[in-house]
């Protein structure tokens, strides 16, 4: 594949390294009892990638990091993906909670839970649903009242992965409690250990991503230290709009793992198959899918790639690119798994291959951290942000109108059109 060509050595490095942690360290019966629900969480192999320093790669070795940067991390990110979203998520969880703890965190939290998070040896659970509502975040009802040295917390949050084996949750609560208060500062996030009051079940038939520990978390008066608040007081949109980054690109990258392992399956079953006397791939219908799913796949590690080195170098477009790399990534995996499904017929849809599990797992990517919707209302306005706020400096192209000087056709509303006439 042509990503060998725009990866430096290190970064075939990393890929070599966890390509074969998932080869090697997890096995296929565990993945196929996840999928039966028969294991509700791979707390297993979480503590075996600690031990091998593959947790949260981006952050500073001081806390169990390696000081990589977010390119290798969605590099290593596309391996762990061909095992699926399940383990996917649960591996890339510290990144994701590591986030809030890294840029926002004081030196006594990184030290307590940034550490033995990257060291496999505290499950982590990012806690934002809510019943009510997923997109609208911050109408969020959980609600933290401050009573002195500690916050008393209630109410609940629901598909949070990870959520029956976390020994803490980075959750949002609203802390601003004034009714007119604006809503960038009502919300604050905490960290809540589990205690007492702190209540998970592993509640969701889902249609796939089992095994994962997705739950619905009760909060009845638990008392959380006003030390574990991270960030500022109502501050919580700082940390979330942080955390969409995280969040996106890793389902980004995960993304691309399963589409590039279920389309394996269908071209190597493809060039197996026989039908009228030649292979399958023979046949035009077959390997025009295959073209127009490759391309895409090819396309997509492109934007997640670009996505990541501009949030590497702070660049000011980022929150579009990560959105674009989310919302293109996890529509090009769902196109790509249901054309592997097309191409090997029948037994593509039947559990003797992975196809259906891996489309089952896609799925649901389109709708979590942003539904792919909420990422088309983000990239249109950051990008109108970016034309209209910002000095033309490239070529002037109406000008090569042959009319262009027709000010009296270039209406764009009623006093314009009254001024010209």
């Amino acid at each position: 594949m042509f990503y060998k060509e725009i990866i430096t050595e290190s970064e075939r490095s990393i890929q070599k390294e966890m390509r074969e942690f998932v080869k090697n360290e997890v096995s296929h019966e565990l993945v196929r009892k996840m999928d039966r629900d028969e294991i509700e969480y791979p707390k297993e192999v979480i503590r075996k990638a600690g031990e091998k320093n593959l947790l949260g790669l981006r952050f500073d070795e001081k806390w169990g990091g390696r000081g990589l940067s977010w390119k290798d991390e969605v590099i290593a990110e596309e391996e762990i993906g061909l095992l699926g979203t399940s383990i996917g998520c649960a591996m890339v969880m510290p990144s994701i909670v590591g986030e809030a703890l890294d840029k926002f965190g004081t030196e006594e939290q990184k030290e307590k839970y940034l550490k033995p998070m990257l060291k496999g040896k505290l499950i982590s659970a990012e806690a934002l649903t809510e019943p009510r509502g997923g997109s609208d975040f911050f109408g969020a009802t959980t609600y933290a009242i401050l009573d002195g040295d500690h916050f008393v917390v209630n109410g609940q949050k629901r598909f949070i992965v990870g959520g029956t084996e976390a020994d803490f949750f980075l959750v949002y609560c609203k802390t601003n409690q004034d009714p007119n208060a604006n809503k960038y500062e009502r919300i604050s996030a905490l960290i809540i250990e589990r205690s007492a009051g702190v209540f998970t079940e592993y509640k969701y038939g889902l249609m796939g991503t089992r095994g994962g520990g997705t739950a619905r978390l009760v909060f009845k008066d638990v008392k959380v230290p006003k030390q574990n608040l991270i960030g500022p007081l109502h501050g919580g949109a700082l940390v979330f709009h942080q955390m969409m980054i995280p969040e996106r690109l890793t389902s980004a990258a995960v993304c691309l793992g399963m589409a590039r392992a279920a389309l394996d399956v269908a071209v190597r079953y493809s060039d197996r198959r026989f039908a009228f006397g030649k292979p399958i791939r023979k046949y035009q219908a077959v390997s025009f899918m295959v073209s127009d799913a490759i391309t895409k796949l090819d396309a997509a590690r492109g934007i997640v790639y670009m996505a990541a080195n501009a949030v590497d170098n702070n660049a000011p477009n980022s929150r579009r690119l990560v959105s674009e790399a989310k919302k293109f990534a996890t529509d090009v995996a769902w196109d790509v798994a249901n054309k592997a499904m097309q191409i090997m017929g029948g037994i593509g849809y039947t559990d003797v291959y992975p196809i259906e599990r891996f489309i089952r797992d896609i799925r649901l990517t389109q709708i979590w951290t942003g539904t792919n919707e909420i990422m088309s209302l983000l990239i249109q306005h950051e990008y109108y942000n970016e034309v209209l706020n910002s000095k033309k400096d490239d070529r002037d192209v109406e000008k090569d109108a042959q009319h262009y000087m027709d000010d009296a056709e270039k209406c764009f509303n009623d006093e314009d059109m009254w001024k010209n006439m």
